[in-house]
């Protein structure tokens, strides 16, 4: 019995040993597996050993290990390395002489455990766990838009979160108003799946269900996507969503815009509001002063009634009334009372007045206001202020107090709230007229305008003692302007003025305009012509007293004239100018030194004014000159002539 026992043992050992000596990948003593992490489309360097081994690997098999079954995929001999056919034979290569295998192009799909197995110089393995990663795309969200309503009694979809292409799967983490939500039963149901693309990522979607409350209503929700990437945890957040919140109001009420004191004309906003979603259908009554009784508004939108030029009889008691259309429940707020402030009917007693000159008159102002009124009293003309309060007096009244008068009524506390009235003071009196005469530069035949203005009380009326076409318009109820359009002729030249006449039942008074004809001597830098129609303005308001003269200036044809003849006259220089140059040139005319001669005048006459003639002439020809006329020359004389050009 024992000797058998002991062949058994014997025999079992060697088939042991027989077995290692094979090299039959993964039947071998399992050795520490080395772990090797890259991202997707990146490079993976696979060691065939520790990076201490100084084993020779110029002999190894590369094996893929899926699913525990192993495949050949590279032989390296003598250092050199060659792929297997397959998925790796294009993306495989060696790195030194056999000691790390680099693979390319990582996908997913190489999640895996690699085998190399070393033959020289003795049979060993080592297996590297290569990981794989890939970041998932930024999440989206999509918000649930139909709404949640707080009757619900399950849970109802907030949002779905999507998370797409990540390698491994990301996990998901829902947050509302930045905290985690967690899964809790009958209120908070978070429902995940994925799905592996052909690429062999993986999509996230994530859809989150919850009973939501009124307070919910501006609630933020937000997914989250956890992964791993070689360097580490990272995250990935979506943007925050709110849910639309559907519940019934349980309060109405009532705003007016704007905020504050309103005065007639603002524009006036009543809106109608409930704490529920969505809004009741609102109306908005208001009372009837007359019957104390609620009446609707027309309204253009749900709940908002515009007053775009408020007026007094907008004031009032106002309501708003809700109705919710899902639990037919009607709703009011209390009343509100709107105040639109104003100023109105500004009367001004008398509303015509008139006096005599140099007696006195009182003007009162009164007006119908919501509030405290303030008055003030402006001088229409000049817009200067003449008092406050609600009476004017104007003592010791003079001819020029006639006139606008502007009561102003306002409410201090408002600003812009106010009104005005006008009132015209008439001072009895003849018609007054600034001056006696005036006077206007004409040109014959041409169409001359003049006006003549006159004040009086009654106004009075202005006629013309020449023949013409004659327009009046009222300046104010006490003054007139009448502009009388006529042909220059020579019979109103020869009149040689026009005359205008202003009368009332009071008196008459009169203005003589002189007519002065245009002539080149009138001419003058300050009285230089215009063109057009002459005009000349007699006005009351110029001058108080006394005879103002005005001077028309004459038209601007003349001084185109003077302007012709100055330019003619410069041309004929320039011509003549020309011409004396052209006979000097061709030696026609004595400007030399020789030739000179010299006229000695008497004393009596050495003050006046002589021209020198100068000749070129040759001193024979000179010669010849005075041969003919029988004088000689004197010494030194070079033919210079002294003509006194008045002989």
């Amino acid at each position: 019995m024992g000797l058998p026992w002991l062949v058994c043992v014997f025999l079992l050992a060697a088939a042991c040993c027989c077995r290692r000596v094979a090299g039959v990948p993964g039947e071998a003593e399992q050795p520490v597996q080395e772990l090797v992490e890259v991202e997707v489309g990146g490079t993976a360097v696979l060691k065939c050993g520790p990076a201490h081994s100084q084993d020779n690997f110029s002999h190894a098999d590369w094996f893929s290990v899926h699913k525990e079954k192993p495949t050949l995929i590279f032989r390296v001999r003598q250092g050199q390395g060659q792929g297997e056919p397959g998925e790796y034979q294009q993306r495989l290569s060696l790195q030194g002489r056999g000691a790390a295998l680099v693979l390319t192009h990582v996908t997913p799909h190489d999640e895996r455990i690699f085998l190399c197995q070393g033959r020289r110089p003795q049979s060993q393995e080592h297996r590297v766990q290569l990981r794989v990663y890939k970041a998932p795309e930024e999440p989206t969200i999509q918000v649930n838009a139909l709404g949640i309503s707080v009757d619900s009694e399950e849970p109802a979809e907030v949002a779905t979160c999507v998370g797409k292409n990540g390698y491994p799967a990301p996990q998901v983490r829902w947050y509302k108003n930045r905290r985690p939500l967690q899964e809790e039963k009958n209120q908070v149901h978070i429902q995940s799946s994925q799905t592996v693309e052909s690429s062999g990522l993986y999509t996230l979607k994530s859809v989150l269900k919850a009973r939501l409350l009124k307070e919910d209503k501006d609630a933020q929700f937000y997914c989250e996507l956890s992964y791993r990437l070689p360097s580490g945890n990272h995250m990935k957040e979506s943007r925050e969503v709110t849910v639309p919140v559907f519940y019934s109001a349980e309060k109405v009420w009532l705003e007016v815009e704007p905020v504050g004191a309103l005065k007639e004309g603002d524009r006036v906003e009543i809106r109608c509001l409930s704490d529920g979603n969505p809004q009741p259908h609102f109306s908005i009554n208001k009372q009837n002063p007359g019957t104390s009784e609620m009446e609707e508004e027309a309204t253009t939108d749900n709940g908002i009634l515009v007053l775009e030029s408020a007026q007094k009889e907008h004031s009032g008691l106002y309501e708003c009334q809700g109705l919710d259309l899902e639990t037919m429940i009607s709703l009011s707020s209390e009343r509100h009372e709107l105040l639109v402030n104003y100023v109105s009917d500004v009367r001004v007693t008398p509303a015509a007045p008139e006096s005599q000159e140099g007696s006195s008159l009182s003007l009162t102002c009164e007006a119908d206001s919501s509030q405290a009124l303030e008055f003030q009293w402006l001088r229409e003309k000049t817009g200067q202020e003449l008092g406050r309060g609600p009476k004017l007096q104007l003592p010791n009244l003079r001819r020029e107090a006639g006139g606008g008068y502007r009561c102003v009524a306002s409410v201090p506390s408002i600003p812009g709230l106010n009104r005005t009235r006008l009132v015209n003071v008439a001072v009895f009196g003849p018609p007054w007229m600034a001056s006696k005469e005036t006077k206007v530069w004409v040109k014959e035949n041409a169409v001359l305008n003049v006006s003549c203005e006159a004040s009086g009380h009654p106004r009075p009326t202005i006629s013309w003692n020449t023949n013409g076409m004659a327009s009046e318009q009222s300046q104010d109820p006490q003054s007139v302007l009448s502009t009388l359009t006529v042909l220059v002729s020579p019979e109103l030249l020869a009149a040689g003025a026009v005359q205008c006449t202003a009368s009332n039942s009071l008196g008459r008074n009169t203005t003589t305009i002189l007519l002065e004809l245009v002539s080149l001597t009138t001419l003058t830098p300050e009285s230089s012509p215009t063109t057009g129609l002459s005009t000349s303005t007699a006005s009351p308001h110029a001058r108080a007293n006394g005879t103002s003269t005005e001077k028309k200036l004459p038209e601007p044809e003349s001084q185109g004239v003077v302007i012709v003849a100055v330019s003619v006259c410069i041309l004929v220089l320039a011509v003549l100018g020309a011409v004396l140059y052209f006979f000097y040139k061709k030696g026609k005319l004595p400007c030399g030194r020789s030739g000179k001669q010299e006229i000695t005048l008497p004393p009596s006459r050495k003050g006046e004014l002589v021209v020198e003639v100068q000749s070129d002439k040759l001193p024979e020809e000179m010669g010849l000159l005075q041969g003919r006329s029988g004088d000689k020359r004197a010494p030194g004389d070079q033919g210079e002539k002294y003509i006194d050009l008045r002989h």
